[in-house]
């Protein structure tokens, strides 16, 4: 497939696309993807986040947020599990191909895809692209990869085997030091983003089931910033949501623990999704949902789910 993945992205001008506030694991698969196959544009129609903003910037990659996607010959999306995500009204081709690291959602359709939802990171997946076309590797490239690896991963709290073996190859390979990769990826929260999190705690509540706790709120935004309050002031999971008018966003973190004993937030708020005719998916530790409705009616549903989790876990400990 990869043989096949190259021939498709070959020659021509490309547009790579990502998800809605994207993060660093998007940003840095995108570029690598870009130099890998020239002229190509990294295209953003719904952001990036605030780290990645930070990261561009860094590295002066140039990302636009309007372009056409007719005045393309190819176009490749990295890092995004559903059309939904990409959040734009332009119709994606069908012969785009579309590399992933997330749970499947089945709404590709039959385009040509490169996915592997066993890899902690998507930037681990276009690297393989590189090794397996003999490709020599940038430095640039090798940063962003590595910035990509190391936040996706939680700063190696997610991180398997095959990502650190990696992450040390590249490192190796490009003749990076960790503190370049740390510098780059670090970004100072902001006082919105602080007031955000503090306040989200006026409207945090919590379930217990045997010794796991799973804690719920509402927030005006940074909903990613507050499940991770949440986990480290105590929660196993995390579920955090907002509402702009009409539509919400959910976004939900478990501790590895509550991963290793087989709780997977892709695959429970892929489902909620898919009842309630919205976009959801995400890995086994880390899934976010949106679309039009209610967050709190959302909130509640996916706490439920989790809920049921930890019962049938405690039943079955207690066999």
């Amino acid at each position: 497939m990869h043989e096949e993945i190259a021939r498709l992205l070959s020659g021509g001008r490309k547009a790579v696309l990502v998800h809605g506030n994207a993060d660093v694991d998007a940003l840095g698969s995108a570029y690598a993807l870009s130099k890998l196959f020239p002229e190509a544009d990294i295209y953003a129609p719904g952001g990036l986040d605030r780290v990645a903003r930070v990261v561009a910037e860094r590295m002066g990659i140039a990302v636009l947020e309007e372009c056409d996607l007719s005045a393309y010959g190819k176009v490749a999306v990295v890092d995004t599990s559903t059309p939904e995500q990409l959040e734009t009204d332009h119709p994606i081709p069908e012969d785009a191909v579309v590399i992933d690291h997330h749970f499947p959602s089945g709404k590709w359709g039959n385009r040509p895809m490169l996915v592997d939802d066993s890899r902690v990171s998507c930037c681990e997946i276009v690297l393989e692209l590189y090794d397996r076309l003999g490709a020599e590797l940038p430095r640039d490239s090798g940063l962003m990869l590595l910035g990509g690896m190391f936040t996706d991963s939680g700063g190696f709290r997610f991180a398997d085997p095959r990502l650190l073996r990696a992450f040390s190859d590249v490192m190796e390979r490009c003749g990076i030091h960790m503190d370049e990769v740390m510098t780059l990826t670090k970004a100072p929260d902001s006082i919105s983003e602080r007031v955000a999190v503090l306040k989200s705690m006026e409207h945090m509540r919590f379930e217990r089931i045997g010794p796991c706790l799973i804690a719920v709120s509402l927030a005006g935004s940074f909903e990613a910033s507050v499940c991770r309050a949440l986990l480290e002031a105590g929660a196993d999971v995390a579920i955090v949501g907002s509402q702009r008018d009409e539509t919400f966003r959910l976004s939900a973190r478990a501790k590895q623990d509550a991963v290793r004993k087989g709780l997977n937030l892709g695959a429970i708020l892929g489902d909620v999704g898919t009842e309630t005719g919205t976009v959801g998916g995400g890995h086994e530790g880390a899934a976010g949902v949106s679309g039009v409705g209610d967050a709190e009616a959302m909130l509640h549903m996916c706490k439920c789910r989790a809920m049921d989790f930890f019962r049938e876990l405690k039943a079955r400990d207690a066999l």
